[in-house]
């Protein structure tokens, strides 16, 4: 009896010193899940100028890489923006039918050789819009960017018209409503928090999405979800093979939030094509902490943008001075970033936090823009810096 004891006693200590021995001869890297379905991919290789699709290939040599998701919705993003800009620079009057189709991709809104294909891609703006919150909460935001379609249409009927208080049409080469407000820019800013930011930075990269099977080809596919998926994100943020290499000292060579992060957080846009193809070869090497590292890093940055944009509007706003049109200018994109600051989960914001500067600010006020006062703009100024910890 005394040997059994004994016995049973140090088969505990068996067992965990096979297990320690198999993790050791197995898994140098406790993070890395076994198997593995690529070869590894040597992180010292990724430089600032490698493009994306570079190392990312099966072992048949095939590529890994698709951004033809990402690279369809940016398309569709910026046809909208093309399609609203022609009411200021050509005098046009818009459809929001039109608009509405363009977010939703039905009734085959595109059009010219660019486009066209865009309406059987299979993919749209409107379902991936607010998609982090709950269905309600994500229906009413997108009713909310199809009024602003709304709002656009109707002040394009102006186009030809002067603006005033109270009185829609140009202030100099900016297409304003009856308030003074931009639809133009509140819609191209509204969406890269709605879309750009959300569908990235809550969805893509959330701890449910990257933890996703990372095994299993999709089916008759070269990549796995996971691979997919960021591939998606590379391809929203930019159409270049390297983001940020058309950057000069004076432009971004991006749009959108690709462009935000050159132009309101110089410190973390160099470093945004590496932590992307980081990100992907950590997928490929199934790493999941520097994934996850990679994630947060691009969230963080893109929330830095935004924030850093809305102040930078209400301070231009300010700077204008007598200025009429550089204000509403500056104040139709402040507001757009504005509302798009309820995207900014990393920071806890919400669109309780969004909507109330929104309404301190113009929606208060029955003259909108007109209302403005320097006290409003300090306020908000104020509560966005509280809130993102800026100094």
């Amino acid at each position: 009896m005394l040997k059994l004891f004994r016995l049973s006693q140090l088969l505990p200590v068996f067992a965990l010193t096979a297990i320690l021995a198999s993790c050791k001869d197995g898994d140098e890297n406790p993070t890395t899940v076994r198997p593995q379905l690529r070869k590894t991919v040597d992180y010292a290789k990724l430089t600032d100028t490698t493009t994306y699709a570079t190392f990312f290939v099966d072992d048949k040599g095939a590529k890994t890489v698709d951004l033809t998701t990402g690279s369809t919705l940016l398309s569709m993003f910026r046809a909208i923006n093309t399609y609203n800009s022609t009411a200021a620079s050509a005098g046009a009057v818009l459809d929001a039918t039109v608009l509405k189709n363009m977010f939703a991709n039905t009734g085959n809104p595109f059009s010219g050789t660019a486009n066209a294909a865009l309406n059987t891609s299979g993919v749209q703006l409107r379902a991936l819009t607010a998609s982090s919150l709950s269905s309600s909460d994500a229906e009413k935001e997108r009713q909310t960017i199809e009024a602003a379609f709304s709002a656009m249409a109707t002040a394009s009927q102006s186009a030809t018209a002067t603006a005033s208080e109270g009185k829609p049409g140009k202030l100099g080469t900016y297409l304003v409503d009856e308030k003074g407000i931009e639809w133009a820019q509140i819609i191209q800013k509204s969406l890269i928090g709605a879309f750009q930011v959300d569908y990235i930075a809550n969805v893509l990269l959330s701890d449910k999405n990257l933890a996703l099977d990372n095994a299993t080809v999709v089916n008759g596919k070269t990549y796995t979800q996971l691979e997919q998926n960021w591939d998606q994100i590379f391809g929203i943020i930019t159409a270049n093979p390297v983001y940020g290499s058309k950057a000069t000292s004076t432009s971004s060579g991006e749009s959108f939030i690709g462009s935000y992060m050159w132009e309101y957080n110089k410190d973390d846009f160099p470093k945004i094509h590496k932590a992307l193809l980081t990100g992907r070869a950590a997928i490929v090497n199934n790493d999941m902490t520097t994934l996850k590292t990679q994630a947060t890093f691009i969230r963080s940055a893109m929330e830095k943008a935004i924030a850093a944009a809305a102040l930078g509007y209400l301070g231009k706003w300010k700077t204008a001075g007598t200025n009429t049109s550089a204000a509403a200018h500056a104040m139709g994109e402040g507001l757009g970033f504005i509302y798009s600051l309820r995207y900014a989960k990393l920071n806890n914001a919400d669109a309780t936090f969004s909507d109330g500067l929104l309404t301190n600010l113009v929606y208060s006020s029955p003259n909108g823009f007109w209302g403005l006062t320097n006290a409003k703009i300090d306020a908000a100024s104020t509560a966005i810096k509280t809130k993102f910890n800026i100094q």
